[in-house]
């Protein structure tokens, strides 16, 4: 009778685990589609730049002017952002962006003049910046357990892209039905679709988000003043893991952006058409999930921080090598160095967020490391484009491009030696008071 009541019991836990195990990964889909949702919006640019300035009589220079707004006002809020998502429930935060970011894309859609322009993109980093990135980002560390870090965060960058690919491929079909339009008429149901659809997934996190605010309350950050603010601030910006890990993510971020240059690097050096090089490039986004969710299973399976140091030094050789394929290679083999790239690329990208729970950082101050890190680690949004100016003005071609590549790999071999550095600096180490 006994045993039989410890087997029931056991059953009971078993499926209350399963259970529970389930919920969360459907919490972590529905944060995916925030993430997939909430920045193509933002970035319409990269599918109709021309379509924009025709529709609201503008020039690339004023857009430009726009996405400087966007970018300054990231840089200002990551920080803020962090202190904001460790005393605010990550739900509500996700939920406010998404409606903001929303209706703003409505207000967007009715093609308003430039003056007003900069205040929707005001709006828009203010939304993206302040109130989503570290909320989100915290509310995937909380989602997963200790050994669950490297494939959560992995399905969170892969499931994005995924989610960006579908959307983009559901507003090219749309635009390409309507384009026969003026351009105002044809970009109007593109904007409408991405802003429904952060309104509707918006609307779907509230239902389904979990509080995260009880358990930072749990974890004793209930009643934090400014002085407190402070000196958790003061704490952190002193432990050298933090700075590393900020190093290692500036050093991976940089990958993606070398992924901006595949098209145009591919028409100059291997004299493709721009069907194929989009083609290419189209292959190159797929690698995305692929890279991303494989290497966050990988990393909780052989340890992330391995995997993301091996990740870091297979992208940098990769990288380093492709400059050196011949313009006569077949398109095929091209089409492989294409998808290895993408694989070391996305693979690297889904991982360095995963990391950070080696330092063992109270879920009180998670928002706020999140924020101090991405400062600096997505500073390359800021100096990046600077430096593949500067190189290729210097040596304009393919030459250029190609040094502009060996950089990106010098960088990540960089970081593939900050990550050891990381590694052995961590395996005993606890955070300042634990």
């Amino acid at each position: 009778m006994t045993a039989a009541i410890e087997r029931t019991e056991q059953t009971l836990a078993e499926s209350a685990a399963s259970s529970s195990s389930l919920v969360r990964y459907f919490q972590l889909a529905v944060l995916t589609l925030a993430a997939g949702a909430l920045y193509p919006m933002l970035y319409l640019r990269q599918n109709f730049e021309n379509t924009l300035l025709q529709a609201f009589h503008i020039t690339a220079d004023q857009l430009g002017e726009l996405y400087s707004i966007l970018g300054i006002v990231y840089v200002i809020t990551y920080i803020p952002s962090g202190w904001l998502a460790d005393r605010v429930s990550s739900r509500w935060l996700v939920v406010v962006s998404l409606g903001t970011v929303g209706l703003l894309g409505l207000w967007f859609a009715t093609f308003p003049d430039a003056s007003m322009l900069r205040w929707i993109f005001l709006g828009w980093g203010i939304a993206g910046g302040l109130t989503f990135w570290s909320a989100i980002l915290r509310a995937v560390k909380l989602l997963g357990t200790e050994r669950e870090q490297g494939r959560f965060f992995g399905i969170l960058d892969g499931g994005r892209g995924l989610t960006e690919a579908v959307l983009a491929s559901i507003a090219v079909a749309i635009f390409a039905h309507y384009a026969s339009l003026a351009p105002q008429l044809s970009l109007r149901p593109v904007i409408h679709m991405y802003a429904y659809t952060c309104l509707g997934i918006g609307a779907l996190a509230g239902l389904i988000l979990p509080n995260d605010r009880n358990r930072t309350c749990e974890s004793g950050g209930a009643a934090q003043g400014s002085a407190s603010a402070l000196g958790d601030f003061v704490t952190l910006i002193r432990i050298p893991e933090i700075w590393l890990i900020s190093l290692i993510v500036l050093a991976g971020y940089q990958l993606l952006w070398a992924t901006f240059s595949f098209s145009s690097y591919i028409q100059e050096h291997f004299s493709a058409s721009a069907v194929l090089a989009g083609e290419l490039t189209v292959i190159k986004l797929w690698m995305r999930p692929i890279g991303a969710i494989g290497g966050g299973f990988l990393g909780d399976r052989y340890s992330n921080v391995n995997v993301l140091g091996f990740g870091m030094l297979a992208a940098a050789a990769a990288w380093m090598l492709f400059v050196l394929v011949p313009s006569s290679i077949p398109m095929w083999l091209l089409a492989c160095c294409i998808v290895l790239l993408g694989l070391m690329t996305y693979s690297v990208h889904g991982l360095y967020w995963a990391i950070i729970d080696r330092c063992h950082v109270p879920a009180r101050v998670t928002g706020l490391a999140i924020g101090i890190i991405s400062m600096i680690g997505l500073s390359p949004d800021v100096f990046l484009p600077m430096i593949s100016s500067a190189i290729s003005h210097r040596f304009p071609g393919v030459l250029g491009t190609q040094l502009y590549f060996v950089y990106i790999g010098a960088c990540c071999l960089l970081g593939s030696g900050l990550v050891y550095v990381f590694k052995k600096r961590t395996e005993h180490y606890r955070f300042p008071g634990q």
